[in-house]
Parts: structure tokens; C-alpha cells; sequence
């Protein structure tokens, strides 16, 4: 069904009440930082259902859940990057490497940054192409590919200590993909850290630790934009309620995906994204899935 247009924002969360978005949030929590594209499930699910789209307004304000889940998952590498940074910054020591590896994540958030005022118009406009399941299809399907030929191709030897300022600008220049639904952020971002030879665990710390400042972005600028077009109590109260489910199987899915990371490989991963893509352009193609 189709979402709810509220001044030019898609809210059409609000429409889904407190109990599908909590089972939404669920989704949502677990698919944001799983390389598998929550914004593809988000579109799926309510298909599955029947429901109307919760709208990419209800995605991106989501994003808070994931940087709640980060920062607590990862809390003592935040909390070392920032105080480090901080005690280098009064010392005027710019060689730190918590300083360094702060400002490159910084740095490396420009062009997601650019990229997303530049598309803004046409990525949270109601009904938009780039959500049509045709294109989350593709792009599932695109990512497998590249994510499996990481798996083959690269050493999978460097840690994030071995990072370098070449290294960040390439992650970050991947996470602009994120800007296709059914890309994901994670995923893209995951894909070329391993690409450049990190450790698999490795890559996927570097990736949630330099997505950070993108995923507060998007976050807050989403809750500006819903407070712009003067969301009501309920809404308010509906978006809430996804965002304390979507932060907590957030923060298991990080650890699942750490877990798969360190034990197996992104293998998993590939094949899922691959049979998603495939199935979604399938049911597409024959005309069983709007």
C-alpha cells in the first residue's frame, strides 16, 4: 500500500500504529547493521503483510536506534577515540593516533554528507522511484556480487591500526552507496574495508566506527524534518516506540554479526543478499509483489 504524505515527508509509519512498528522496529534493528539492507526489508515485510510502506522518513529517523547500538557495543572504542582526541587536541599533539583516526572518520563523512543534501529531493520524496522494489533488487543482488568477490580476493591480514587516512576516504566514499536502498550501509562500507585487506572483524569495527557521524546525521536530520512538518503527540509516540525496539535487536545484531565475522566469514551474507535479490526481482518480474 501506499504511504502517507505529510508536506512533501513520507510518514506513513504513523498509519502502521504502535504494534507493527514495534514489529517493524524488530526488523529494523536487526537489518540496519547486518549487511542485507534494512531499507529492503522495510519495503518487503510490509508488502508480505499487506501494510502500507512506513516510509523513508521512519527509516532514516531510525538510524538513532543504530548509533545507540554502536556507541554502547563499541563504547570503549568511542570512549578512547574521543577522550584520546580531546587530550590530543590540549596538547596540540595532531599526530595522535586517536586524533587521527577521529579526524579521518570526520573527513570521511564529506561525501555521504554532499551526497545526500545533493539527492535529498529525490531520496525522501513520497513514493519514490528509488524505492521501488525493482531497484532494492538490483541492488541486493549488486552488493552480493562485490561482497563475494572481497570474500575471494582480499588478504583479510590489516587491523585498524594499520588504517590509513587512503583507507578511510575509500570506506567513506562506499558509504555514499548506502544511498540506494537496498545497498546498506553496512554492507557497502563492510565490503570495501574488506576489499583494502582488513581482517573481517576488523573491517566491521572500522565500518560501525566510521559510520558514526553518518548515522547521526541522517538520524537528527530526520527527527528536524518530522518536527518541521509538525508531527503530532501520536506520531511522535508511534516513532518512539521503534526506536526502543530497533536499538535493542540492534545492538544483538551487532553482536551476531561479530560473531559470524569471527568465526565464518561475510559468506552468509553474500548468499542471502544474492537469493533477496533474485527473489525480489522474481516476484517483481511476475507481478506477485507490487
Amino acid at each position: 500500500m501506499a504511504g502517507m504524505c505529510t508536506q512533501g515527508v513520507d510518514t506513513g509509519f504513523v498509519g502502521l500504529g504502535y504494534a507493527k512498528v514495534a514489529f517493524l522496529g524488530v526488523v529494523q534493528g536487526i537489518t540496519e547493521l547486518l549487511p542485507i539492507s534494512s531499507t529492503a526489508h522495510m519495503r518487503i515485510v510490509p508488502a508480505l503483510f499487506g501494510w502500507q510502506d512506513p516510509g523513508s522518513a521512519f527509516s532514516a529517523a531510525m538510524q538513532l536506534a543504530a548509533l545507540a547500538a554502536v556507541v554502547s557495543y563499541f563504547w570503549s572504542d568511542v570512549r578512547d577515540m574521543v577522550a584520546g582526541s580531546l587530550s590530543a587536541l590540549s596538547r596540540r599533539d595532531f599526530a595522535d593516533r586517536h586524533f587521527r583516526l577521529a579526524f579521518w572518520i570526520v573527513l570521511a563523512t564529506v561525501p555521504i554528507v554532499i551526497a545526500g543534501v545533493a539527492l535529498s529531493g529525490l531520496l525522501n520524496a513520497c513514493n519514490s522511484p528509488l524505492r521501488s522494489l525493482a531497484v532494492i533488487g538490483w541492488a541486493c543482488l549488486g552488493l552480493a556480487i562485490l561482497l563475494a568477490l572481497a570474500e575471494i580476493y582480499a588478504r583479510h591480514r590489516r587491523t585498524i591500526g594499520e588504517a590509513s587516512l587512503v583507507d578511510a576516504m575509500l570506506v567513506g566514499i562506499a558509504q555514499v552507496g548506502a544511498l540506494i536502498p537496498g545497498v546498506s550501509r553496512s554492507g557497502s562500507t563492510l565490503t570495501a574495508a574488506l576489499a583494502l585487506g582488513f581482517k573481517r572483524e576488523e573491517a566491521a569495527r572500522f565500518s560501525f566506527l566510521l559510520g558514526l557521524p553518518a548515522i547521526a546525521l541522517a538520524g537528527l536530520r530526520e527527527l528536524w524534518e518530522l518536527h518541521k512538518v509538525h508531527l503530532d503527540a501520536h506520531g511522535w509516540s508511534v516513532l518512539a516506540v521503534g526506536l526502543v525496539v530497533a536499538s535493542v535487536s540492534a545492538f544483538f545484531a551487532i553482536w551476531g554479526l561479530m560473531r559470524i565475522l569471527e568465526r565464518f566469514s561475510a559468506w552468509p551474507f553474500v548468499v542471502y543478499r544474492g537469493l533477496l535479490g533474485v527473489v525480489l526481482l522474481l516476484c517483481v518480474t511476475m507481478g506477485w509483489l507490487a
